[in-house]
């Protein structure tokens, strides 16, 4: 073993995932290959921005030791300040920049033009992960500054990379990509006998996955460790779909699916188009108890500085562009959404807390 990577712990207690040495190396190697050796032009001598955090598996074993096969001069900032990011993006034309879905979103709240000078059209490889990148906050940064967001998907169980656009193939917008090398992953579904089959293609269904990167199981949990490693499968939790060319998309987690009357609602769905307003930042959504329907979708957002929108507005804007049974019923606007340390936003302490309230 080489590390104790805990997890981020966005559905339930953090988990010390038992990382090998060789599960570093195999990822790390992995993921250069994917970029390096596929990318034209790469420059003997290149800059990287490092600001996320390295005692995230996204931030260490994707970034930084990647870049330090690659001997790369990282410029490492402490922590995530959007006018500091821009000013060094302007100043040192990194070749890489790697970021989660939140400070996209701070940075598409900056005035168009100042997001525009930075310069991200030059750099090489700008990449998303962590975390779902909802498409219409990927597409208003790629609008603005003519830089091409990769999106990928990782966990700490799997080193973490599993798949990412890379970039000797075009990127299909709302996708996580394709598996790195050496990976396998297969989309499932549970009959009810308990055999555990392929998903038809294009149909959603548990994401699960076979490779090098995977890790040796949690630390002093054997029970979490058999839940989730099965006949050499690490089976992740995610619901996904693989269409006919390979490309993956996540749906979301599987803990986090909501049932309306009987009907699944990805809450992903539903923030994807809150998100096609332009007065919201952020925004999470959840199922939250109902006593007709089982669950009712409730929505929370963080809306960009000087919007004006009202709740009303955003029930409507939603009804207008979502089924009815997957349009929120209730709507709260918060100063702030929850976050983990390294900017993911987090559904499951706006459960809890709704949670609580019912108990009371």
């Amino acid at each position: 073993m080489a590390i104790l990577q805990y997890t981020g712990g966005t559905t339930g207690v953090p988990k010390g995932v038992m990382l090998t040495h060789y599960n570093l190396l195999a990822n790390f190697n992995q993921v250069c290959d994917f970029i390096f050796k596929t990318c034209d032009e790469v420059p003997e001598s290149f800059k990287t921005i490092t600001v996320l955090p390295m005692f995230h598996v996204y931030g260490l074993s994707s970034v930084a030791l990647c870049c330090f096969r690659e001997g790369a001069n990282q410029i490492i900032l402490p922590r995530f300040d959007v006018k500091e990011v821009i000013e060094t993006v302007k100043r040192e034309k990194p070749f890489i920049f790697a970021a989660v879905p939140t400070m996209y979103f701070a940075l598409n709240s900056l005035p168009p033009e100042m997001l525009k000078e930075a310069g991200f059209d030059q750099v090489r490889y700008v990449g998303s992960g962590g975390a779902p990148l909802a498409v219409e906050q990927a597409r208003a940064f790629e609008n603005v500054t003519g830089a091409s967001i990769r999106d990928g998907y990782g966990l700490s169980e799997s080193s973490p990379t599993v798949a990412f656009n890379p970039p000797f193939v075009p990127a299909k917008e709302g996708s996580i990509g394709i598996p790195v090398q050496s990976t396998i992953v297969r989309v499932v579904l549970e009959t009810e006998d308990g055999e555990i089959v392929d998903a038809p293609v294009g149909e959603a269904g548990e994401l699960i996955v076979s490779g090098p990167q995977v890790m040796k199981g949690y630390w002093n949990r054997p029970r979490d460790t058999d839940e989730v490693l099965k006949d050499g499968w690490l089976f992740t939790g995610d619901i996904a779909r693989i269409d006919e060319d390979g490309f993956l998309y996540i749906l979301d987690r599987k803990k986090d699916m909501i049932i309306a009357s009987g009907y699944n609602v990805y809450p992903r769905e539903v923030e994807e188009v809150l998100y096609h307003l332009s007065g919201i930042e952020e925004a999470l959504v959840i199922g939250v108890p109902d006593e007709y329907r089982g669950e009712t979708v409730k929505a929370f957002v963080k809306l960009r500085a000087g919007s004006t929108l009202t709740i009303e507005e955003i029930k409507q804007f939603a009804a207008e562009n979502l089924a009815a049974y997957k349009a929120p019923k209730e709507v709260e606007i918060l100063d702030d959404l929850p976050k983990s340390s390294v900017g993911k936003l987090l559904r499951r302490v706006l459960r809890d807390e709704e949670l609580g309230k019912v108990q009371v």
